[in-house]
């Protein structure tokens, strides 16, 4: 709680506020940041924070308020704070002690002056209750294929407890959060037993598992970490792919020791400035230009792996021309056996650039990028995974968009990830409801697209600004088709024109769609990203009297771009035959196609 002298001051505030009008005054620009340490406490740990302001003073302070909805949401006095402290300085830290608190929502104020003027946004924060049980594995490594075996117990028994098992590292409800679905899981009831987790499958590597409460995200123990082998020979995911690209008469280095768990490799053949260190190094400085061909071999306890590796040295730009691809993963790639190798045997056998990832299920960007030896940003659900280095990175716009810089030599690219509102669904509002044009319009905006697209448009103002000299890609499942598919010619469930918003704003911004420039009428390259799994309706969304009826398919998928760029080329790709009634033995482990286009650098 405040003291007598701060509420004083507020009531002298408020006077003479009352005096001056009655009017309610907009929200105050923030002048500094708020961030948290983890948006995840344990009850009884201390909250931390960091924040920085251009108005220093020394009675500035950040408070805790309960959440949604407290605090000073309209910069005006609601109530006192939980806890709090001074932050007087232009930048530091500070921390908040949470013993006696609730478990729940809250949400943290940097407030000016002993007043309620905000000086940054407020940040929300969840308290979380203190583990109340143990976890633990009969062994910490386990044969691909045999049981996970462990035992529990817990104070907080519940028929709805379980245990679930994800990629490590970072993923699965890392902050008591979901995240995505788990690899694998089982209910654990009692106040104590023992359980087991399958692993049939699930390719070598690091896992994680946790132990839940009822059917939440809640720790009932902290979490314990595992490695899954395996005792078939060595095997690389492809058996000859692409490395990033280097130039005459410089430092190279590129790896695949993560393609191989527990291997030590060798070179077996190839020029001269090129070496490969037992931990799957690629490095040297190439002498000329041209492919350079390097045979590599994996050696582990059961068995040995050959691969063909091509490094293409460059005389002149490191990076003419790149390979992009929007990626939907589809909850992480977990929803098919075997998902991470074949995701991997995908990007090498496509020799792909870089990545926009959607449905990330927490972590797999950066799965992959250890595995490839990559460079990756991301945010729970969506990524940005690249592989040549990331230089420089924006936060999550509108709910769940990122952003990178990568450098690709002589110039950067700034690549967007974005992922949008699912429901409700324009296709099955036209081709099962019937419904007028200005009904999707209007069903667009309820779904929350039209607000997301425009913000995250906002957010890429600088870099559009800056495309002639760095160019900008805006990849991510749109959830919503394309204006240019959707016309008079190229008629959809007998519709004409439809202005569909998520892609006339990137249109408005002067961004370019790659697939529709490759491949100009919608009539005989319709280019459908979803879906190549799912080619019957399954029910839901309020249409179950469709079910059983042919899933309209449509691109909902897309790669913008704006600046220096020429397209080469562009296509939906995808693996295989997707089946829809056993997908996970599908080859392809995503429910949409993805996009991938090919651009040249002006």
């Amino acid at each position: 709680m405040r003291t007598i002298t701060v509420m004083r001051r507020l009531l002298a505030l408020v006077l003479a506020v009352a005096a001056v009008s009655l009017t309610v005054q907009p929200a105050h620009a923030a002048d500094g940041t708020l961030t948290v340490a983890s948006a995840s406490v344990v009850v009884g740990s201390d909250l931390r924070f960091s924040y920085a302001t251009s108005r220093p003073d020394s009675a500035n302070w950040v408070g805790l308020y309960a959440d949604p909805g407290n605090g000073p949401v309209g910069e005006t006095y609601v109530g006192p704070s939980i806890k709090w402290v001074y932050a007087p300085s232009a930048g530091g830290t500070g921390t908040l002690p949470t013993s006696g608190l609730a478990a729940g929502n809250y949400q943290l104020f940097f407030l000016y002056d002993d007043g309620y003027t905000w000086l940054a946004d407020p940040v929300s924060v969840r308290l979380t209750a203190p583990a109340s049980g143990a976890l633990t594995l009969a062994s910490t490594t386990v044969t691909s294929g045999d049981p996970i075996r462990l035992g529990y117990t817990t104070s907080r028994p519940n028929s709805k407890n379980w245990v679930g098992l994800y990629r490590n590292p970072g993923n699965g409800p890392v902050n008591q959060t979901q995240v995505g679905a788990s690899l694998t899981w089982a209910y654990t009831p009692g106040s104590s037993g023992s359980a087991t987790l399958a692993t049939a499958g699930l390719s070598a590597g690091d896992y994680i598992v946790y132990y839940l409460y009822n059917d939440g995200y809640t720790w009932l123990a902290p979490p314990v970490t595992l490695r899954i082998t395996s005792d078939a020979a060595p095997r690389f995911p492809a058996s000859a792919f692409t490395l990033r690209n280097a130039k005459v008469g410089s430092a190279y280095s590129a790896t695949v020791g993560g393609l191989v768990q527990g291997a030590s490799f060798t070179k077996t053949s190839g020029p001269a400035w090129a070496s490969v260190s037992s931990s799957g190094v690629v490095s040297g400085t190439p002498t000329s230009a041209g492919d350079a061909v390097v045979g590599i071999r994996a050696t582990t306890s059961t068995g040995t792996a050959d691969a063909t590796v091509t490094i293409r040295v460059q005389s002149g730009v490191l990076v003419p021309q790149f390979r992009a691809l929007s990626w939907n993963l589809w909850h992480g790639g977990t929803q098919v056996a075997g998902g991470l190798e074949k995701q991997l045997r995908f990007l090498l056998e496509r020799d792909i650039d870089v990545v926009g990832i959607q449905e990330n299920q927490g972590s797999a960007a950066q799965t992959l990028a250890a595995a490839l030896g990559w460079s990756y940003f991301q945010n729970s659900d969506t990524a940005v995974l690249s592989r040549y280095p990331i230089t420089g990175t924006t936060p999550t716009v509108a709910g769940s968009a990122v952003a990178a810089k990568i450098d690709l030599g002589a110039r950067s690219l700034r690549l967007w990830s974005a992922h949008l509102g699912y429901t409700p669904y324009g296709p099955y509002d036209a081709c099962f409801g019937r419904m007028s044009v200005q009904q999707l319009m209007n069903r667009e905006a309820s779904s929350g697209r039209t607000g997301q697209i425009t913000s995250i448009i906002s957010a890429m103002s600088g870099d559009l600004a800056a495309s002639a000299t760095t160019p900008v890609l805006l990849t991510g499942d749109f959830n919503a088709p394309s204006h240019l598919d959707w016309t008079s010619a190229a008629s959809r469930c007998g519709y004409g024109p439809v202005a569909w918003p998520t892609s006339t704003a990137p249109a408005n911004a002067g961004l370019v769609d790659s697939y529709r420039q490759a491949n100009p009428n919608p009539a005989t390259h319709p280019g459908a990203t979803w879906s190549p799994v799912f080619k019957t309706f399954t029910g839901g969304y309020g249409y179950d009297s469709h079910t059983g009826e042919p899933e309209p398919q449509d691109r909902i998928d897309f790669i913008h771009y704006r600046g220096p760029l020429t397209v080469v080329s562009s296509e939906a790709v995808w693996e295989g035959t997707p089946s829809q009634g056993n997908p996970s033995a599908n080859a392809w482990t995503s429910d949409h196609a993805a996009v991938l286009t090919v651009f040249r650098l002006n």
